[in-house]
């Protein structure tokens, strides 16, 4: 016991005075040019929440949560890095150590394997971090472990052979590869590929545009399955069902027609997917999905299913709207949404008193602070 109060008291200290030396750098950086007040309040709650992360979350292992997998550790250890922690701060280090020992021989990383698809994904995307961290002198040192990774993820990936290119389910990865695939898992296998330094043109990125585009609500030739033309309005739908459908089971998923409907998290994911993918503004799949986002605008909520997954949520809002470019989303009755500055003051409204963020809802496990505050981080790294 006395070895821990110690560790944690080491840590405690160190975690403060990375914050007072922020401080520091920040007072001088006002002297040289104004600092706006987003950035002040976005960099007072990440200071907080990484400290609730590093102080409160993290075990004596390194890991965070790690009853459910190695997944929470990666998105806190990402949440880190994106925010300015260097790989030797102990909780990035320690961080990484701990999700290296869920390194498999197959090359995936991840725990009892229902979950293998998502948590090597989100672990390849922190690697890649920790790999182009200006803090870290062996810029190479995750290159091995990150390919043996990526040819992993893209085995687990529904392509010819287990499915043909007409089939829905063509180019989509689940949890665990096996089973129903589905968008927001696709989504994370896009985004580890490309910090896997793969490029747009890829034939598994590819592949998987192809699934992205069939979890659109649009009457286009991109979606040819029976629900595209039943909603139509540009935004995503999480999952394709193969067998018939009856909308009374469910009026969150279903519309009374038949139909899929959109949701926010859903539409951020597959707006960020295709920019990765290679899609242009032009396209109308894009041009779709942005029209979504514009008539469905909240920080408030997740569109479509309210209070759950909201800091999923705000982890693909932020990152959606960072791929697109958009400083402000311009509604079309002339209102001007400066995103950041109205998720930067949100997510303070919403932080806890010890520095976390966790939800009410228990939906898909965001009363874990460790996940929801690593969500919160990551999408206030995207605020700068």
């Amino acid at each position: 016991m006395k070895h821990r109060r110690n560790f944690r008291q080491t840590r405690r200290f160190f975690v403060t005075s990375v914050a007072l030396a922020f401080t520091v750098s920040l007072a001088h950086a006002q002297e040289t040019q104004p600092i706006s007040k987003t950035e002040t309040l976005r960099q007072s709650i990440v200071d907080k929440g990484l400290a609730f992360l590093a102080n409160e979350g993290q075990s004596d292992a390194g890991t965070f949560s790690d009853k459910v997998g190695p997944g929470v550790t990666a998105l806190a250890v990402t949440s880190a890095l994106r925010n300015g922690r260097g790989v030797d701060e102990p909780i990035v280090a320690e961080g990484l150590d701990a999700l290296e020992s869920y390194v498999k021989p197959d090359g995936g990383i991840y725990g009892n394997g229902r979950l293998k698809n998502y948590e090597t994904c989100v672990s390849i995307v922190c690697f890649a971090e920790a790999n182009n961290s200006p803090t870290n002198k062996n810029p190479g040192k995750y290159n091995e472990l990150i390919n043996r990774a990526k040819d992993f993820v893209t085995g687990v990936q529904y392509g010819k052979g287990k499915r043909e290119p007409s089939d829905p389910w063509y180019g989509g990865v689940g949890y665990g590869g096996e089973g129903r695939p589905d968008l927001s898992n696709t989504g994370y296998f896009i985004e580890a590929l490309r910090a896997a330094e793969t490029g747009p043109d890829d034939p598994a990125i590819q592949r998987a545009l192809a699934f992205v585009s069939r979890c659109q609500n649009l009457d286009a030739e991109y979606n040819d399955t029976q629900f595209a033309a039943k909603v139509d309005d540009g935004g995503f739908y999480y999952e394709i069902p193969t067998t018939k459908i009856d909308p009374s089971t469910s009026d969150e998923r279903y519309t009374p027609n038949g139909g899929l409907r959109s949701y926010g998290s859903m539409g951020y994911t597959g707006l960020k997917s295709m920019i990765f993918a290679g899609l242009t503004p032009n396209d109308p799949r894009v041009k779709a999905a942005q029209q979504w986002i514009t008539d469905h605008y909240s920080v408030e909520e997740n569109p479509g299913m309210g209070s759950a997954g909201l800091y999923y949520y705000y982890h693909t809002f932020a990152s959606g709207l960072n791929a697109s470019g958009l400083k402000t989303v311009d509604q079309s009755d002339g209102t001007k949404h400066d995103w950041k500055a109205d998720l930067v003051a949100e997510l303070a409204k919403r932080q806890n008193d010890d520095g976390s963020w966790s939800n009410d809802n228990q939906r898909w496990f965001e009363n874990d602070k460790n996940l929801a505050t690593s969500f919160a981080l990551m999408a206030l790294a995207y605020c700068k």
